[in-house]
């Protein structure tokens, strides 16, 4: 009777625990459902694109979430919806190097050079959606991943004040390893709300601000001095909107 009893509690744990796991996971999808958008023909024009990281390959295979979101960021360029890439993700070393990987696909694709910036320190979701503010100086944009990684990235961004939004691309069909990955991502969701409220982490390296520079727009020189200032402005200063700064 004594052991019966221990199994019941036991039981009874595991389904407060579970249940608990899930209603956290629904929680942040609930709060980040308005700022995705699945349709890139109704995302807003965005003048940077955060693309999220991943492997190229697993077990020599392609990824084919490195693939859907690299097809997704080529598009939103050619459809004029982001200007410049800020590509974000681990540099674990000299033969894995996932920013350096994706600039050399989107460089395949006609991504011009200098509309393409690399983040090395984007180990985690949290180190790549901070940093593209605190060191890239730019709270606007949309981030380019699949719907459960939109979901957390926005989680965070929201915690940081951050006006970002995010660009739902195509996952795999359905089966043991995208049910393993949504599994795991419950777990991360966990781990990114303790992060956030209760260790208040921060990006692993910081640094000084790199803005991003829209290479579309060129500074303007400044005007000649004039013979005479009869009927013209004195004002030979190049007026500040000559020179922008992607937010």
């Amino acid at each position: 009777m004594k052991l019966l009893n221990i199994i019941r509690i036991t039981a009874v744990i595991f389904i407060i625990f579970v249940a608990t796991l899930l209603l956290l996971d629904r929680w942040v999808s609930a709060q980040t459902e308005s700022q995705i958008y699945h349709d890139p023909a109704k995302l807003p024009a965005y003048k940077v694109g955060l693309v999220l990281g991943t492997s190229k390959y697993i077990a020599k295979t392609l990824n084919p979430y490195y693939t859907y979101r690299m097809s997704a960021a080529i598009d939103l360029y050619k459809k004029h919806k982001v200007d410049v890439f800020l590509v974000s993700g681990d540099n674990a070393h000299r033969s894995y190097n996932e920013p350096r990987t994706m600039k050399r696909d989107l460089l395949k694709a006609g991504v011009a050079k200098d509309e393409i910036v690399l983040d090395y320190a984007g180990f985690r979701t949290l180190d790549s959606v901070v940093r593209a503010k605190e060191v890239f100086d730019t709270n606007r944009f949309v981030i380019i991943t699949q719907q459960f990684h939109c979901e957390r990235a926005l989680f965070i961004a929201d915690h940081y004040n951050i006006n970002a939004t995010c660009l739902a691309v195509k996952e795999p069909q359905r089966g043991v390893a995208s049910f393993k990955i949504r599994v795991r991502e419950v777990f991360a969701r966990v781990k990114a709300m303790i992060d956030l409220f209760v260790l208040h982490v921060q990006p692993k390296f910081l640094g000084p601000k790199e803005p991003i520079i829209d290479p579309l727009i060129k500074t303007q020189p400044n005007p000649l001095p004039v013979a005479s200032t009869e009927n013209v402005p004195t004002d030979t200063t190049t007026p500040s909107s000559a020179i922008k700064t992607i937010p």
